[in-house]
């Protein structure tokens, strides 16, 4: 059985499409719907609060990263037993990896899955242009199917008014109405939303409220028929089983986990654990020692610069990280993980398995990165291909002594990233293995 599906579009970034889509997943599951979530793009925090909102994974749905033969498999394969299924889109609507296609916008993904979409509007210092732009948004793209729009921080019942006779004119039909209300907001930081694992208590009690205003101010059931109106989707589901069914020799795998290393997507995991891999958390905060018996370190993204002195202040544990670099096991590390193994962070002492200094500035590196590894490392052998995404506002100096882990390709120009020391793997790219799971199965086989 397919589930019903709808993507919640804005019109551009901040519009809040993150509260609304956050709101319904939370009124949808609270009334007792099986709710999938998912979310455009290389996003981390949102499906975190995604999470808590349907006590399911959030997950993304990449068709830069992924591929967009892989956008149907991945929902499939992430909306088992779901009876709708919520997708969170990316900045505005038709925003995507360039300015002259649609690649990785909500827009290629929504028509991907044959779902209509239900556009934000941050109508806050507008009357009837709001009726321009939601024309232009449901005309853009004839292929597109915009099937309602919810107006937010709406000011008072004249305003509503003003906006309704409006819209009117376009056809699209007004789902729902959400005044200003600043309590609903969420803490930002430097990277976008503050994420929920570092708020849980607070960002589940802000879940609760959006849920109850979601549903007093969206025509549910109108939401609901439409989602329900898409059509079936068609072949199989996305699967982390290896292809030739083959099991490998059980390893266990060290995972960095905690506020200070939350950016994971749900499929490396799945990836791993399918060939044959026991993922075992840590708190590099919290704990001090490694797992023990553990053949493999995995550091993801996340916020290290926001815990330096907690991260620091762990001596024990960052001795023992150096340690099981030595020993020639796998490491892998991403972002947050590569400043984590810098000598220092902001002039804090940090691990010093990959030799340089690590600083926040105030230039953010973003973009989608077409990826070719550089220097041989067990999970990523010289030469392999992949695609990534880069999102970050520090830098680490440059390194003596360490091969290049990344040639990466954007815009028409190549350059260097990241660094491999010995069986160390550690850049600032993130990586979606949904496409090429063989990174899984090599980094188990080192591990075993």
């Amino acid at each position: 059985m397919t589930p019903a599906r709808i993507v919640i579009a804005g019109t551009h970034s901040g519009a809040g499409k993150t509260t609304i889509a956050s709101g319904l997943m939370a009124a949808l599951s609270r009334a007792g719907h099986r709710v999938a979530p998912f979310k455009v793009g290389p996003d981390f925090i949102d499906p975190s609060y995604h999470r808590l909102a349907c006590d399911r994974p959030g997950r993304n749905l990449d068709a830069f990263l992924s591929g967009p033969e892989l956008m149907v498999p991945l929902v499939r394969h992430g909306a088992r037993d779901a009876d709708v299924v919520v997708v969170e889109g990316v900045m505005g609507l038709f925003d995507g990896a360039s300015g002259g296609g649609e690649l990785a916008s909500t827009a290629q993904v929504a028509k991907l899955l044959g779902a209509p979409v239900v556009l934000v509007v941050d109508s806050g210092a507008m009357a009837r242009s709001v009726a321009a732009i939601v024309h232009g948004f449901a005309t853009f793209d004839p292929k597109l199917q915009v099937g309602g729009v919810v107006l937010n921080r709406v000011a008072s019942d004249w305003h509503e008014e003003l906006l309704r006779e409006a819209i009117a004119a376009t056809g699209v039909p007004v789902l729902g109405v959400l005044r200003r209300d600043p309590e609903l907001s969420v803490p930002e930081r430097h990277l976008g939303l503050v994420p929920s694992d570092e708020r849980e208590a607070h960002a589940t009690a802000t879940l609760d409220r959006l849920a109850e205003v979601v549903a007093g101010s969206v025509d549910m059931e109108a939401l609901l028929a439409l989602a329900r109106s898409a059509p079936p989707l068609g072949g199989e589901a996305w699967s982390p089983e290896p292809a030739d069914g083959a099991t490998l020799r059980a390893a266990r795998i060290a995972v960095a986990s905690g506020p200070a290393f939350s950016f994971v997507y749900e499929e490396n995991h799945e990836l791993l654990r399918a060939a044959g891999a026991e993922l075992v958390p840590f708190d590099p905060i919290a704990d001090t020692a490694l797992p023990e018996d553990c053949g493999a370190l995995l550091l993801a993204g996340g916020f290290p610069e926001v815990f330096g002195a907690e991260l620091s202040g762990n001596a024990p544990l960052r001795a023992d990280v150096a340690a099981f670099a030595r020993s020639g096991r796998p490491v892998l590390a991403e972002c947050g993980g590569l400043l984590y193994l810098s000598d220092e962070l902001d002039g804090r002492p940090m691990c010093g398995v990959v030799p340089g200094r690590a600083a926040m500035g105030r230039r953010l590196t973003l973009g989608y990165r077409i990826a070719r590894a550089a220097s041989d490392h067990p999970a990523w052998p010289a030469g392999a291909e992949t695609r990534g995404h880069e999102f970050h506002y520090s830098s680490v100096d440059p390194v003596a002594g360490a091969a290049p882990a990344w040639s990466l390709s954007a815009r028409g120009t190549t350059r260097d990233e990241g660094h491999v020391v010995g069986n160390v793997h550690a850049s600032y790219l993130h990586t979606h293995w949904a496409s090429t799971p063989a990174v899984a199965r090599r980094l188990v086989e080192a591990a075993a």
